[in-house]
């Protein structure tokens, strides 16, 4: 990417996409096209159209997505394939319209099936079924991956795509009722830790296995892929190490500092059993993160509950 090239971050206030406008603007790049909700509505495709034939974008990063944890993901399904179809696809046919010189399409690691043979491969891709409690996100994700990978291969466009793993990091989703399992331990032991409760309580059996990649990792990834990935195949970016949900409980307990116990609800679901990428592809492109599980949540809770005022 030229450093004068505008760039248009779709999802710059969330996680993924503040990590990935902060890395760039570390690498020099000053041209971007920044836009709120209120600026423009991703669901909607003329809103997306007008937007593309104004300020004509050179490369596109789509990390806007409706996302959530277990719970949500299980209760809202329609909301979570609509906004996700809607965004995913203005975007990236405005991307073709109006000629953009690469973009990138970030999409999940639950789209793998739920008992696929670990670790998980790219062409693991649609070989079974989905896990129940996220299939809507999942195939919303899913078409995503083949929109980018059919716009290249029909028009040539330079639409690329990456499977993250699950992400932790600044920014990130602490709500208890739509979060994911990493920020929720932190926020549920931290909030034990001050009102000296005796016990958290921790959804399902904490055997699942979880693969985490902190979201500065992956913002440096994307910058990587950017520069030197142009297959129409998708290619996993994660740490390729995993810890059991019990594990991480107590990584987490033993950072905060809380002194009680941890009890697990098995009437609450687990989720896919095992969850691990595959990342040997792009470890041979000569990329691999730097921040291990313990720095990552011990910087993250520092910063988001232990701020200096």
């Amino acid at each position: 990417m030229e450093k004068k090239a505008k760039i248009f971050i779709a999802g710059h206030t969330g996680m993924v996409g503040s990590a990935i406008y902060r890395k760039l603007i570390k690498e020099g790049y000053s041209n971007f096209l920044l836009k709120s909700v209120e600026d423009i509505d991703l669901r909607n495709q003329q809103s997306v159209n007008d937007f593309f034939l104004k300020d004509k974008p050179e490369y596109v990063i789509l990390a806007a997505a409706k996302v959530g944890g277990i719970f949500a993901n299980n209760t809202a399904k329609a909301e979570f394939l609509y906004d996700n179809l809607m965004i995913e696809a203005n975007i990236i046919h405005a991307s073709y319209l109006n000629k953009v010189k690469k973009l990138l399409f970030l999409g999940s690691s639950c789209i793998y099936p739920k008992l696929a043979l670990q670790p998980l491969k790219e062409e693991d891709l649609l070989t079974g079924s989905l896990e129940p409690t996220n299939d809507a996100y999942a195939l919303a994700k899913i078409a995503g991956i083949k929109l980018c990978e059919n716009y290249k291969l029909q028009y040539g466009c330079n639409f690329i795509s990456c499977m993250p793993t699950n992400l932790y990091g600044s920014n990130d989703n602490y709500d208890l009722k739509n979060s994911h399992v990493l920020p929720a331990l932190l926020r549920k032991f931290h909030e034990a830790k001050i009102n000296n409760s005796s016990s958290v309580e921790i959804w399902g059996t904490g055997t699942p296995l979880r693969e985490f990649l902190h979201v500065n990792d992956l913002a440096d990834a994307c910058y990587f892929l950017m520069q030197h990935y142009d297959e129409p195949s998708t290619i996993n970016v994660g740490s390729g190490e995993e810890i059991s949900i019990r594990e991480l409980a107590t990584l987490i307990k033993n950072i905060v500092g809380y002194s009680g116990e941890f009890a697990f609800n098995t009437d609450k679901p687990d989720g896919t059993p095992r969850k691990l990428l595959d990342v040997s592809k792009l470890h041979t492109l000569g990329w691999k993160h730097s921040i291990s599980l313990e720095q990552g949540i011990s910087e993250v809770y520092k910063g988001k509950f232990l701020e200096v005022k």
